[in-house]
Protein backbone atom coordinates (compact mmCIF):
# COMPACT_ATOMS: atom_id res chain seq x y z
CA UNK A 1 0.00 0.00 0.00
CA UNK A 2 1.50 3.32 -0.74
CA UNK A 3 1.77 6.21 1.58
CA UNK A 4 -0.97 8.04 -0.04
CA UNK A 5 -3.60 5.48 0.40
CA UNK A 6 -2.63 4.45 3.64
CA UNK A 7 -3.18 7.83 4.69
CA UNK A 8 -6.45 8.08 2.83
CA UNK A 9 -7.60 5.08 4.45
CA UNK A 10 -7.02 6.43 7.85
CA UNK A 11 -8.73 9.62 7.01
CA UNK A 12 -11.73 7.50 5.93
CA UNK A 13 -10.98 5.54 9.51
CA UNK A 14 -10.45 8.96 11.29
CA UNK A 15 -13.59 10.19 10.35
CA UNK A 16 -15.51 6.85 10.67
CA UNK A 17 -14.53 6.49 14.49
CA UNK A 18 -14.99 10.84 14.87
CA UNK A 19 -19.15 9.49 14.18
CA UNK A 20 -18.85 6.75 16.48
CA UNK A 21 -17.32 9.25 19.12
CA UNK A 22 -20.47 11.86 18.04
CA UNK A 23 -23.03 9.08 18.97
CA UNK A 24 -21.79 8.48 22.53
CA UNK A 25 -24.40 9.96 24.30
CA UNK A 26 -23.92 11.42 27.89
CA UNK A 27 -20.65 10.67 30.02
CA UNK A 28 -19.76 10.30 33.52
CA UNK A 29 -16.74 9.26 35.43
CA UNK A 30 -17.51 7.23 38.82
CA UNK A 31 -18.37 4.19 39.95
CA UNK A 32 -22.27 2.67 41.12
CA UNK A 33 -22.09 0.15 43.55
CA UNK A 34 -25.40 -1.51 45.68
CA UNK A 35 -24.06 -0.60 49.46
CA UNK A 36 -25.79 -1.95 52.82
CA UNK A 37 -24.58 0.24 55.76
CA UNK A 38 -25.20 1.02 59.78
CA UNK A 39 -26.74 3.59 61.08
CA UNK A 40 -25.58 5.64 64.35
CA UNK A 41 -28.35 4.12 66.42
CA UNK A 42 -27.01 1.97 69.28
CA UNK A 43 -29.60 -0.30 69.54
CA UNK A 44 -30.83 -0.77 65.87
CA UNK A 45 -30.75 -4.32 64.57
CA UNK A 46 -27.22 -3.22 62.61
CA UNK A 47 -25.47 -3.28 65.74
CA UNK A 48 -26.98 -6.82 66.54
CA UNK A 49 -25.37 -10.41 66.24
CA UNK A 50 -25.18 -11.52 63.38
CA UNK A 51 -25.66 -7.69 62.43
CA UNK A 52 -28.60 -7.03 59.90
CA UNK A 53 -27.42 -4.39 57.27
CA UNK A 54 -29.74 -1.76 56.17
CA UNK A 55 -30.08 -1.31 52.00
CA UNK A 56 -29.45 -2.18 49.73
CA UNK A 57 -28.82 1.42 48.05
CA UNK A 58 -27.43 2.01 44.92
CA UNK A 59 -24.33 4.58 45.35
CA UNK A 60 -22.49 6.83 42.63
CA UNK A 61 -18.61 7.93 43.73
CA UNK A 62 -16.09 9.83 41.28
CA UNK A 63 -13.07 11.88 42.71
CA UNK A 64 -13.31 15.82 41.38
CA UNK A 65 -10.58 17.73 42.38
CA UNK A 66 -8.66 15.08 44.92
CA UNK A 67 -12.11 15.05 46.93
CA UNK A 68 -14.32 11.89 46.78
CA UNK A 69 -18.15 12.89 46.13
CA UNK A 70 -20.86 10.53 46.79
CA UNK A 71 -24.52 10.35 45.94
CA UNK A 72 -27.25 8.19 46.77
CA UNK A 73 -29.54 7.13 43.94
CA UNK A 74 -32.89 5.87 43.17
CA UNK A 75 -32.44 2.39 41.04
CA UNK A 76 -33.61 4.43 38.04
CA UNK A 77 -30.87 7.07 38.65
CA UNK A 78 -28.22 4.21 38.97
CA UNK A 79 -29.33 2.71 35.68
CA UNK A 80 -28.60 6.19 34.11
CA UNK A 81 -25.29 6.49 35.54
CA UNK A 82 -24.08 2.83 34.41
CA UNK A 83 -24.79 3.56 31.32
CA UNK A 84 -23.52 7.19 31.77
CA UNK A 85 -20.26 5.62 32.65
CA UNK A 86 -20.16 2.73 29.92
CA UNK A 87 -20.91 5.72 27.65
CA UNK A 88 -17.33 6.72 28.98
CA UNK A 89 -15.63 3.76 28.55
CA UNK A 90 -16.88 3.80 24.98
CA UNK A 91 -15.99 7.21 24.27
CA UNK A 92 -11.88 6.41 25.63
CA UNK A 93 -11.31 3.37 23.92
CA UNK A 94 -12.77 5.32 20.56
CA UNK A 95 -10.08 7.77 21.28
CA UNK A 96 -7.38 5.58 21.80
CA UNK A 97 -8.13 4.51 18.25
CA UNK A 98 -8.13 7.89 16.96
CA UNK A 99 -4.71 8.28 19.07
CA UNK A 100 -3.10 5.35 17.85
CA UNK A 101 -4.57 6.34 13.91
CA UNK A 102 -3.11 9.80 14.20
CA UNK A 103 0.11 8.36 15.70
CA UNK A 104 0.44 5.89 12.48
CA UNK A 105 -1.03 8.67 9.76
CA UNK A 106 1.85 12.00 11.38
CA UNK A 107 4.93 8.94 10.79
CA UNK A 108 3.34 9.38 6.69
CA UNK A 109 2.96 13.18 7.01
CA UNK A 110 6.23 13.71 8.85
CA UNK A 111 8.19 11.73 6.71
CA UNK A 112 6.70 13.46 3.65
CA UNK A 113 7.25 17.03 5.20
CA UNK A 114 10.89 15.91 5.70
CA UNK A 115 11.04 14.60 2.01
CA UNK A 116 9.64 18.27 0.75
CA UNK A 117 12.45 20.84 0.29
CA UNK A 118 12.26 24.48 2.86
CA UNK A 119 11.61 27.04 0.67
CA UNK A 120 13.16 29.36 3.28
CA UNK A 121 16.43 27.90 2.16
CA UNK A 122 16.26 27.75 -1.25
CA UNK A 123 17.46 30.33 -3.45
CA UNK A 124 14.89 32.34 -5.45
Amino acid sequence: MSQTSALKAYEDKLHELAGKLAGVGFMSQGSVVHRYTRCAAPGCRCHGDPPRLHGPYWQWSTARGGKTITRRLTEEQATLYKEWIANRRHALEILAQIEELSRRAGEILLQEAASVPDRATQPA
